[in-house]
């Protein structure tokens, strides 16, 4: 991981509390208000960062998995849902379904994703930092600011160009 990314986890880190509170603090105002400035700052900050020489989602945090996802990986795997499912699927007393192994197996040694075409939903979706529902996400934009640099620079963008109510 490039030096820069982690001294961005370690800001975010120290600033956690910070920005839980910032966070908090912009619930109230309408995600519509707030949507364009967040898909601009997204866009930006994705544009410069280079997930490949980081990969700390993959080696750290599993993705929770869909029927679906199963269903397709699979699929693609040549494997019944059922095999896969014993295979690389851990459930908890909620029923919440993750790979069962960290950093994921998936993970090539490049920090590609040998799935990646079939990835699970999760994974195209994270950091869920272009998300209309970003706003109201507070314990999951914080938690994805220690994981992910990029999502801790979207927050520090954001609250240098959205003023608290």
């Amino acid at each position: 991981m490039k030096e820069e990314y982690k001294n961005y986890l370690l800001d975010a880190i120290q600033s956690k509390k910070e920005n839980e509170l910032w966070l908090r603090s912009i619930r109230n105002i309408k995600p519509e208000t707030l949507y364009d400035t967040i898909k601009q700052v997204h866009k930006q900050v994705f544009e410069q960062t280079d997930c490949m020489s980081c990969a700390n989602c993959c080696k750290t945090s599993p993705p929770l998995l869909t029927t679906e996802d199963i269903n397709r990986i699979s699929k693609a795997l040549g494997m019944s849902a059922k095999q896969f499912s014993k295979a690389y699927v851990l459930q908890d007393y909620n029923g919440e379904k993750t790979f069962n192994i960290v950093p994921c197996r998936f993970l090539l040694s490049d920090n590609s994703c040998q799935i990646y075409d079939i990835r699970p939903e999760a994974c195209r979706r994270y950091p869920h930092t272009d998300e209309l529902e970003y706003p109201k996400r507070t314990q999951l934009n914080v938690a994805n600011t220690v994981v992910c640099p990029a999502a801790y620079n979207i927050l520090r963008k954001l609250k240098s160009k959205i003023a608290l109510p």
